[in-house]
């Protein structure tokens, strides 16, 4: 679970995620905040990963990433701190995974639910769907989605290569994902509003997130080809 000042919800995030899914580890990422995420998280029973600075979601996802490969598990979930990932449908992310995929992702617009984008984020996420769609060889919805379910093969791509540039989180790891064989699925899935804090994506930055997910599209594509198989991905 990434977080960046989620105190005004992490607390009750965690509380919904330990009673949907009891059995589970919880490593909340603090990603720099400056302000009680990470006392709130610990006070919740979560573990906690202090960043001391911010390294945006990429940077906190491989921190995430490392510490699952370190510890063998075989099963990574991403749930934002901020309440918008209901973990009910995390069961659905995970029965995906049952049947082959490496990857779930849940997708707000896979036919459940009525969420809808506007402005340039909704032709940056029509343009990437469209690409990533022709890249992966089948539909793919949501890309930038950041409710995922990852199998062991995913973990252990990511913890040795995952981005940490702005949208490389979401766009040069679907990449990387594709170009190293993994398999990748998408689940309908309902997104909800915020619990609490301040949207990452104000009116003046999605004014340019069409041209810096391009970028981050472009530059993924550039570079070498991962091997989830190599010794170097250990």
């Amino acid at each position: 679970m990434p977080a960046l000042n989620e105190q005004a919800s992490v607390g009750s995030v965690l509380a919904e995620v330990r009673r949907v899914l009891p059995e589970i580890d919880i490593l909340v990422v603090d990603d720099g905040s400056q302000d009680q995420t990470a006392r709130i998280a610990r006070e919740a029973g979560a573990e906690v990963a202090r960043l001391a600075v911010n390294l945006g979601v990429g940077g906190a996802m491989r921190t995430g990433f490392r510490y699952a490969a370190a510890r063998d598990y075989d099963v990574v979930i991403q749930v934002d701190a901020d309440g918008q990932h209901d973990p009910e449908e995390v069961a659905a992310l995970l029965s995906a995974l049952d049947a082959g995929a490496d990857i779930a992702i849940g997708s707000r617009f896979a036919g459940k639910g009525a969420y809808r984008a506007v402005g340039p984020r909704k032709y940056a996420m029509v343009a990437l769907s469209l690409v990533f769609s022709r890249l992966a060889r089948h539909k793919l919805t949501d890309v930038t989605s950041g409710f995922k379910a990852m199998g062991p093969r995913a973990i252990k791509l990511f913890a040795a290569y995952y981005p940490a540039e702005y949208l490389g989180d979401t766009v040069e790891g679907l990449v990387l994902a594709i170009r190293a064989k993994l398999t990748i699925s998408e689940v309908p899935v309902l997104m909800r509003e915020r619990a609490g804090g301040t949207p990452s994506h104000s009116p003046v930055k999605s004014a340019v997130y069409l041209g810096r997910a391009g970028l981050a599209l472009l530059l993924a594509l550039m570079r070498r080809r991962p091997s989830v198989d190599s010794s170097d991905a250990a």
